[in-house]
């Protein structure tokens, strides 16, 4: 049967409409912070590999992840990574956002001037001090639990100046408003060339601690297979940047506007954990110490906020389709010790 010209006209607009459809369904605001530890997601845009999945994905800086993930709450991003802190204290004041993967963890320092450092062996020695954190970043939830376990009241035993970017940070502890600072890397590299000392890293305070983690709301997740998506090519950045450093630290430098070899020191440092994985368990002994340190007041509901099945999907895909691969089998033993 021959179709007439109208029909055929308007055959031809909802064929049009559909394939504009799933673009739209496919096209992603992604925030990031201008960090090494946020990497993947350049790596993902530079080497096509978000490209690859069928995502158009536009990358969204933001200084902070209060910041952030404010944005990503109002609807205003699709997903972002930003803390652990901050996504956990949403969600015990009810927020309704889901975790389905990580970007890193790890890699927070204190910072003090070459005179201050050696008076600071360990968190104990802060009392009394001035200290600068940047807000809702999760070295500061870190920071505020070693404390409570040395039975000091961060509230009242020392003064915590919550700023807005580590940059701002590193400026309080040069100049001598405060006595020590807690920033993320690779700042903390960047105010070691500026003549400033590392004291303690975060993870000497809590080993393994996750970072920022992959953040959407409960609304979002219904579409799941752009999630799955999302997360092959996290996936796929995490294995590239293990086997294509030049190339890596390349596509961080368009975002990451510093020394490349500053860049190369932080994103292949042993403080920074390059992990994807959800972390369920790490998540909540992280939400733990959180509740433990008075930094929330309520216990998050995080066994309905953690959604690893996306992470867990996505990463028996690629198994599956590269059976002789050992990387991915390393991840999905990773995935069991984690999230069991």
């Amino acid at each position: 049967m021959k179709l007439s010209t109208p029909i055929k006209t308007l055959v031809a607009a909802l064929a049009i409409a559909g394939s504009i459809g799933n673009v739209l369904a496919d096209t992603l605001k992604v925030g990031y912070l201008p960090v090494t530890g946020h990497g993947k997601f350049f790596v993902a845009k530079e080497q096509g590999l978000f490209a690859k999945e069928g995502l158009d994905v536009e990358l969204i800086e933001f200084q902070n992840s209060a910041d952030g993930l404010n944005a990503v709450v109002a609807g205003k991003l699709d997903i972002g990574a930003f803390g652990t802190t901050a996504p956990v204290a949403h969600i015990a004041k009810g927020a309704k956002l889901k975790i389905i993967g990580g970007i890193m963890g790890g890699d927070a320092a204190l910072i003090a001037t070459p005179a201050n450092a050696g008076k600071i062996a360990s968190v104990a020695d802060l009392k009394g001090k001035k200290v600068a954190t940047v807000r809702m970043a999760s070295g500061d939830a870190v920071l505020r639990g070693a404390l409570k376990d040395k039975g000091i009241n961060w509230k009242s035993d020392l003064q915590i100046f919550e700023l807005k970017n580590p940059a701002a940070v590193i400026e309080a502890v040069k100049s001598g408003q405060v006595d020590a600072g807690l920033v993320w890397g690779p700042h903390d590299l960047r105010a070691e060339d500026q003549g400033l000392k590392v004291v303690i890293h975060s993870t000497d305070l809590q080993p393994g601690h996750p970072c920022c983690r992959l953040v959407v709301t409960e609304a979002s997740l219904k579409n799941r297979a752009t999630w799955e998506k999302f997360v092959r090519a996290i996936l796929k950045a995490e294995k590239f940047a293990a086997e294509n450093k030049k190339e890596t630290i390349e596509s961080i430098a368009k975002y990451v506007k510093i020394d490349q070899q500053l860049l190369w020191r932080g994103y292949y440092s042993q403080y920074l954990d390059q992990s994807s994985d959800p972390d369920s368990k790490g998540v909540k002994h992280f939400a733990d110490v959180m509740v433990n340190s008075e930094f929330i007041t309520s216990q998050p509901d995080l066994a309905s906020a953690i959604d690893a099945k996306v992470y867990e999907k996505a990463l028996n895909d690629l198994a599956k389709e590269n059976p002789k691969d050992p990387y991915w089998k390393k991840l999905q033993q990773d995935f069991k010790r984690k999230n069991a």
